[in-house]
């Protein structure tokens, strides 16, 4: 699913002098197996377009990958690029809201799920706080992150860790297809 927007990769904060607001560029990483999870991916990305102070600029094709440190079902996977005038601790509360309308349960770390939503990037900063870590912590050990993001983003550097893309032969074993 691309939008018209460019996949190209802008600067991580824009400031345009026309503009009344300064937003921020986003990543987020979209995982389901539970339910109909290719049409609560597609949902979720609906969902994102929708979110006040958010436009969906650009999103993956969707992937097919097996659980990793867990069960269930294969997982469809996608990562959308989003301007968003939200901080980022408001981001990751509109995503755990979208989360809750597919009926998200965390009962144990890594459990299956009718959608999962992770903030992997906002804008160059590097947040650790309480309730977020930005850089999503495991993102370069992930094929279903990178393999996406690379897909809409493939020259970007992840603030504290340098190109994303010389991660990419670190989880060439995960397997991953397009859908």
């Amino acid at each position: 699913m691309h939008t018209a927007i460019s996949a190209g990769v802008g600067p991580a904060t824009l400031q345009d002098d026309k503009a009344p607001f300064a937003f921020a560029i986003a990543y987020i990483g979209i995982g389901a197996n539970l339910g109909d999870a290719r049409a609560n991916v597609l949902d979720a990305l609906e969902r994102l377009q929708r979110q006040p102070g958010c436009t969906l600029m650009t999103a993956s094709g969707l992937y097919r990958t097996a659980p990793i440190d867990s069960s269930g079902d294969d997982y469809i996977n996608a990562v959308a690029r989003i301007a968003t005038k939200l901080d980022a601790e408001a981001l990751l509360q509109a995503l755990h809201a979208i989360e809750q309308a597919h009926g998200r349960e965390r009962p144990y770390r890594n459990a299956p799920r009718t959608l999962d939503l992770d903030l992997l990037l906002y804008g160059d900063a590097i947040i650790n706080s309480t309730t977020l870590t930005v850089p999503h912590p495991r993102m370069t050990e992930r094929a279903f992150v990178l393999v996406p993001l690379l897909e809409i983003a493939p020259s970007i550097h992840i603030p504290g860790h340098g190109p994303a893309a010389q991660y990419a032969a670190g989880v060439a074993d995960q397997g991953i297809r397009p859908i």
